[in-house]
């Protein structure tokens, strides 16, 4: 194989105890050996190797400081492969290893346990169990920060008699209510007999200056809401 077919990648090597971690331990150096053996023969240049020493294969991937430092270099420099001895040196609590893995592959980023290349490509059950119950446990925190804020607002909104926080709706911005109006003009009142359509609304609108907040054009689906809308009693 010549060295421009080589893949770039590096080493992540963890050993749990501190006792194991010295010039007279051979923890580091097995790892390091067998990451290198397998890159040899599958074709791998490992261009830098990371080492957590003294860190638990249950604590959280982000909060070990070889690994940080890792996953830092490889977001600029281009290389998208990590070789571990295997995958218990990568983490031995399997919610810590899926969960480590998803954050690796969200950035394109491949892991490779040297002793079991497959190991982070099948999908186990038990892999798809934890990935399932993950999910399941965030949209539940995100469901409850949201009713928690929800529950704040309306609180703070009896007590002051204001609407508090949330979104604006259309009539709440500058201009809203003047933009209201003249959206239903637009949409009631047809050119050359045919009304307008959502579009051709959003359009006339971003013509007359009334554009969203990132300043584009509204889309079809707020110019519908501002049609619903009903008009703010005086």
């Amino acid at each position: 194989m010549s060295s421009k077919e080589w893949i770039k990648a590096v080493a992540y090597l963890r050993t749990s105890s501190s006792t194991n971690v010295g010039q007279d331990k051979d923890s580091e150096r097995r790892q390091l050996e067998a990451i290198e053996a397998y890159a040899k023969t599958v074709g791998y240049e490992i261009i830098d190797s990371y080492y957590d020493a003294a860190i638990s294969g249950a604590d959280a991937v982000n909060e070990r400081p070889g690994f940080s430092s890792m996953l830092e270099r490889l977001l600029s420099n281009g290389v998208r492969t990590i070789l571990v001895e295997t995958a218990s040196r990568f983490a031995r609590d399997l919610i810590v290893q899926e969960t480590g893995h998803e954050i690796l592959k969200a950035r394109g980023i491949d892991l490779i346990a040297v002793d079991s290349p497959d190991s982070f490509v099948a999908d186990t059950p038990t892999a798809t169990l934890i990935r399932q119950v993950l999910g399941a446990v965030s949209e539940f925190e995100k469901a409850m920060l949201v009713e928690k804020l929800r529950g704040a607002r309306e609180r703070k909104r009896r007590e002051t008699g204001t609407k508090v926080g949330g979104r604006k709706n259309y009539s709440e911005i500058e201009g809203g209510p003047e933009m209201i109006s003249l959206a239903r003009k637009l949409h009631r009142y047809p050119v050359n007999g045919k009304r307008r359509s959502l579009n051709e609304v959003a359009h006339a609108l971003a013509e007359a200056g009334y554009v969203s907040s990132a300043g584009t054009r509204y889309t079809r689906t707020a110019v519908s809401r501002m049609l619903q809308r009903k008009p703010e009693a005086k």
